[in-house]
């Protein structure tokens, strides 16, 4: 479509205000921060995992690892030796399309599993992270 010459001089004004940052792909499903344990010399997979798949956001924190979701952070704590975990509830991530992070899982070669849940049509894929922290992906719903 081609659009017609101004019949009147027009320039662009410069929007001065802070510009606001577009959401994050991915929510937490927690009230809180999350910190999980983790051991030493898994950053680059860890990156690789939530980074580039599920799309967090590194944050540049001098104390850790952190990534940063929609809505919370999740912190993994480095750890030396044996992991003990006093639980193994699973940290519940909110992705948008469950079927192209399926497609992502399946691209990486990562094991997963699909469960269905309780209501017709809940669905969500449970995995491992790199540090060995059960994950469970859920697809977020849009609200009428």
């Amino acid at each position: 479509m081609d659009l017609e010459e101004s019949s009147t001089p027009f320039t662009p004004e410069v929007d001065r205000r802070r510009r606001m940052d577009e959401p994050l792909p991915v929510k937490l499903i927690a009230v809180a921060d999350v910190t999980l344990p983790c051991n030493a010399g898994l950053e680059t997979e860890l990156d690789r995992f939530y980074g580039s798949m599920l799309q967090f956001e590194r944050d540049p924190n001098p104390d850790g690892i952190v990534y940063r979701a929609d809505n919370y952070r999740v912190r993994l704590q480095i750890i030396e030796g044996l992991i003990e975990r006093e639980c193994y509830r699973p940290l519940v991530i909110e992705v948008q399309s469950l079927g192209n992070t399926e497609q992502k899982l399946i691209d990486r070669e990562i094991e997963y599993e699909k469960q269905k849940g309780v209501f017709v049509g809940q669905i969500s894929l449970t995995l491992l992270d790199p540090a060995g922290n059960y994950v469970e992906l859920v697809e977020s719903k849009k609200v009428m």
